[in-house]
């Protein structure tokens, strides 16, 4: 990977809970940052906080593709999500639905589009909620309940990529919709997740990673270590 100023990074999801804070910190920390978006609107946001804003969608393979090789990068981070707001419960049943697709078809175009660029590493987004009953706390090689997660989570495993999954706990903070932690298991602040997704880019080696607040449901502990991170980060105002 290229050092300093050079480094180079695509961030699919870039105006999402998650993608906003990650790319405030890593314009800080001197990355070139490319930001992706389906609203010409929010377009303009990134490129104020000096992100270079990419819209795309992606599901169009071929226009992902080519929007990833313009950027060159040494790694591609994937946020993409497709919930509603404050995971509006009216809204959930079609929005499920939704983001299983953006799971399997979306993360494919995005690995074959990482690939096709050259980009060695990649990040990706998953959830540490959804683990099989068993005894608590979970950790990583614990066996997850829905198969679909598992099979998204392959894709990423099996590429020739180095591919860090961050199993993030439920999200709460600024654009989650939710202030405080919900009254569930494994809560993790959304700065503290992009923090995660950050030191992912550069530290730890390819494999799973539980990234929530040691409530006793999942052990964060292979986070804490391998990638030096802390569930009580914050972003400075």
């Amino acid at each position: 990977m290229r050092s300093g100023s050079d480094r180079r990074v695509f961030v699919a999801g870039a105006a999402g809970a998650i993608g906003w804070p990650l790319c405030r910190l890593l314009v800080a920390d001197g990355w070139t940052v490319f930001g992706t978006t389906r609203s010409t609107e929010r377009a303009v946001r990134l490129r104020g906080i000096g992100v270079e804003p990419v819209v795309v969608d992606v599901y169009d393979a071929d226009a992902l593709r080519e929007a990833v090789a313009a950027a060159r990068p040494d790694a591609v981070v994937h946020q993409l999500t497709d919930l509603p707001p404050g995971l509006d419960p009216q809204r959930m049943a079609e929005a499920r639905v939704r983001n299983a697709r953006i799971r399997d078809v979306g993360t494919r175009h995005l690995i074959a589009a990482a690939q096709a660029a050259g980009a060695r590493r990649m990040v990706v987004q998953s959830i540490a909620f959804v683990y099989a009953p068993g005894p608590q706390p979970h950790h990583e090689d614990d066996p997850l309940e829905p198969e679909a997660l598992a099979a998204f989570e392959r894709q990423v495993l099996d590429a020739p990529l180095e591919g860090l999954i961050l199993r993030y706990g439920r999200l709460y903070g600024p654009g989650t919709g939710f202030d405080a932690p919900q009254d569930a298991p494994a809560p993790v602040h959304v700065e503290a997740a992009a923090d995660a997704a950050r030191r992912a880019l550069t530290q730890g080696a390819p494999g799973v990673y539980n990234v929530a607040e040691d409530d006793g449901a999942v052990d964060s502990g292979k986070a804490r270590t391998a990638l030096g991170w802390d569930p009580a980060f914050r972003l400075a105002d």
